[in-house]
Protein backbone atom coordinates (compact mmCIF):
# COMPACT_ATOMS: atom_id res chain seq x y z
CA UNK A 1 0.00 0.00 0.00
CA UNK A 2 3.01 2.35 0.87
CA UNK A 3 5.00 1.88 -2.36
CA UNK A 4 2.28 2.27 -4.32
CA UNK A 5 1.13 5.65 -2.94
CA UNK A 6 5.18 7.03 -3.48
CA UNK A 7 4.78 5.70 -7.23
CA UNK A 8 1.41 7.67 -7.58
CA UNK A 9 3.21 11.22 -6.48
CA UNK A 10 6.12 10.12 -8.46
CA UNK A 11 4.29 9.60 -11.59
CA UNK A 12 2.13 12.93 -10.94
CA UNK A 13 5.27 14.89 -10.46
CA UNK A 14 6.85 13.39 -13.74
CA UNK A 15 3.66 13.38 -15.94
CA UNK A 16 1.83 16.30 -14.57
CA UNK A 17 4.01 18.96 -13.10
CA UNK A 18 7.49 18.60 -14.63
CA UNK A 19 5.49 19.14 -18.36
CA UNK A 20 6.39 22.95 -18.97
CA UNK A 21 9.70 22.20 -17.66
CA UNK A 22 10.26 19.18 -20.47
CA UNK A 23 8.59 21.51 -22.91
CA UNK A 24 10.90 24.20 -22.14
CA UNK A 25 14.17 22.04 -22.27
CA UNK A 26 13.09 20.67 -25.74
CA UNK A 27 13.02 24.18 -27.25
CA UNK A 28 15.89 25.29 -29.58
CA UNK A 29 17.56 27.99 -27.56
CA UNK A 30 18.73 29.76 -30.52
CA UNK A 31 15.50 29.96 -32.63
CA UNK A 32 13.34 30.68 -29.64
CA UNK A 33 15.35 32.84 -27.04
CA UNK A 34 12.24 34.53 -26.13
CA UNK A 35 10.59 31.54 -25.43
CA UNK A 36 12.87 29.94 -23.32
CA UNK A 37 13.35 33.30 -20.91
CA UNK A 38 9.86 33.81 -20.58
CA UNK A 39 9.19 31.69 -18.14
CA UNK A 40 12.29 32.94 -15.72
CA UNK A 41 11.11 36.44 -16.12
CA UNK A 42 7.52 35.67 -14.86
CA UNK A 43 9.36 33.89 -11.86
CA UNK A 44 11.65 36.87 -11.67
CA UNK A 45 8.54 39.59 -11.81
CA UNK A 46 6.81 37.99 -9.41
CA UNK A 47 9.40 36.61 -6.64
CA UNK A 48 10.27 40.56 -6.83
CA UNK A 49 6.76 41.69 -6.63
CA UNK A 50 6.59 39.72 -3.51
CA UNK A 51 9.82 40.72 -2.28
CA UNK A 52 8.43 44.15 -2.13
CA UNK A 53 5.16 43.64 -0.58
CA UNK A 54 7.07 41.75 2.08
CA UNK A 55 9.24 44.76 3.14
CA UNK A 56 6.33 46.98 3.17
CA UNK A 57 4.44 44.47 5.57
CA UNK A 58 7.81 44.72 7.57
CA UNK A 59 7.77 48.53 7.32
CA UNK A 60 3.70 48.27 8.75
CA UNK A 61 4.83 45.89 11.70
CA UNK A 62 8.14 48.04 12.77
CA UNK A 63 6.16 51.29 12.63
CA UNK A 64 3.09 49.51 15.05
CA UNK A 65 6.52 48.18 17.16
CA UNK A 66 4.45 44.67 16.91
CA UNK A 67 7.95 42.73 15.74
Amino acid sequence: MTLNIFKAIGDFCTNVLFKPYTWLSGINKNEAWWTANFFNTVLFLITAFLFVYWLMKLRIFKKEGTE
